[in-house]
C-alpha cells in the first residue's frame, strides 16, 4: 500500500515541502509513497504557491480522510492537526520539529523529531544519513521552508543546524541570494488585499488541546502591522465565529518581521489567564509583545504553563 506523506491542517510551506521531500526519500529507499496535503491546490497559501511555482514542484495530492490508509506524518504529531479518522489509518512514520503530540501507534515506527527550526532541516539530515541525493527542485522547496520557519534566521527557533542546512541546500537548488528569496516569500506571505478575513486567520492556524480546552492560534507574518489596519475588525469577527465553534480561546499573532515583535489579538473565556501567560495587559483585545516571533517556542509553551498542561 502506498504511504501517504502528509503535513498538518492549514498547511504551510514546511508542511507542504516536507511532504514532497519525505515522499521522494521514501521512494528512493524502495517504499512507494506520495506527497499529500490537507487542502486542495487552489487553497494553498500564497507563499507556498510561490515556492512550488518557483522551483517547478508538483503540488501534493489532496487528502481529507485517513481511514484505511498508511500515513507518514511530517511537521506535526497532534491528532487535532491530522486528517479525519486518523485513528482508522496506520501511521508508519513521523518526522517533526515540534513538541511530541498525542498520536499513538500500535506498532513501533520511525519517529524522528529534533529541536530545530524546521522539519526541512531534519529531512536534510535524513537524506545525508541515507546517502540519497536531494533533487534540485526538492532542495529548493526545503530551502524555502527553512527560511520561512526561521524567519530568515530571526526566529528564536533557529539553530546552527538550520543555518548549515540552508548553506547546503542553496548550492543544490542553485540559489545565490537567500535574502532576496526570503523577501519574495515574505511579500507573498504578507499579502492581504482582497483576501477574506477567515482565510487570513486560517493561513497559518493550529488548534491545541490545553488540558481539555480547545485553543486556536493563528499567525500572520507581515512586513508591517499597518497591512491589516483596514481588516482588523473583520479579523476579529472571523475569530469570534471560530471561537463560537467550541473553543476556549482564539489568538491571532500579527507578527511584524521588521520590528521583530507581535501584536497578539485575543478572544478568550478567560482573558486574565492569557494576560498572565504573556505578562501583559490587553487593550481592545490585543497586546504588543516585543520579540515574539515563534508560535512554537514563545506562544504555545506560555499557554501550556498557565493552562497547567
Amino acid at each position: 500500500m502506498t504511504v501517504c506523506v502528509v503535513g498538518h491542517s492549514s498547511p504551510d510551506t514546511d508542511s507542504v515541502t516536507s511532504a514532497i521531500a519525505y515522499a521522494a526519500l521514501l521512494n528512493a529507499q524502495g517504499t512507494e509513497a506520495k506527497a499529500c496535503m490537507q487542502c486542495k491546490a487552489d487553497g494553498l497559501n500564497p507563499e507556498s504557491k510561490l515556492v512550488i511555482e518557483r522551483f517547478g514542484l508538483a503540488a501534493p495530492e489532496f487528502i481529507s480522510d485517513a481511514a484505511g490508509k498508511k500515513l507518514a506524518l511530517v511537521d506535526f504529531s497532534d491528532i487535532a492537526q491530522g486528517p479525519a479518522n486518523l485513528g482508522d489509518g496506520e501511521v508508519v512514520a513521523i518526522v517533526d520539529h515540534h513538541k511530541i503530540g498525542d498520536i499513538t501507534t500500535n506498532n513501533p515506527i520511525l519517529f524522528r523529531a529534533e529541536p530545530v527550526g524546521c522539519t526541512g532541516t531534519v529531512l536534510n539530515k535524513m537524506y545525508k544519513d541515507a546517502g540519497v541525493e536531494i533533487a534540485k527542485d526538492v532542495a529548493g522547496g526545503m530551502l524555502c521552508a527553512i527560511l520561512s520557519d526561521t524567519v530568515n534566521f530571526k526566529s528564536p527557533t533557529c539553530t546552527d543546524d538550520d543555518k548549515a542546512a540552508v548553506a547546503e541546500l542553496k548550492v543544490i537548488a542553485g540559489v545565490q541570494d537567500t535574502d532576496a528569496l526570503f523577501m519574495d516569500m515574505l511579500k507573498a506571505k504578507s499579502a492581504v488585499a482582497g483576501v477574506p478575513a477567515k482565510d487570513l486567520l486560517f493561513r497559518d492556524y493550529k488548534d491545541f488541546d490545553m488540558k481539555g480546552k480547545k485553543v486556536g492560534v493563528g499567525q500572520l507574518e507581515l512586513a508591517t502591522i499597518d497591512q491589516v489596519a483596514d481588516v482588523r475588525e473583520e479579523l476579529k469577527k472571523a475569530m469570534e465565529a471560530v471561537k463560537a465553534e467550541g473553543r476556549h480561546s482564539v489568538l491571532l499573532m500579527l507578527t511584524d518581521v521588521v520590528k521583530e515583535g507581535t501584536d497578539l489579538v485575543v478572544l478568550s473565556d478567560d482573558p486574565a489567564l492569557i494576560e498572565k501567560a504573556f505578562g501583559g495587559k490587553l487593550a481592545n483585545s490585543s497586546m504588543w509583545i516585543d520579540g515574539m516571533m515563534s508560535r512554537k517556542k514563545q506562544t504555545i509553551p506560555n499557554l501550556q504553563k498557565v493552562f497547567g498542561c
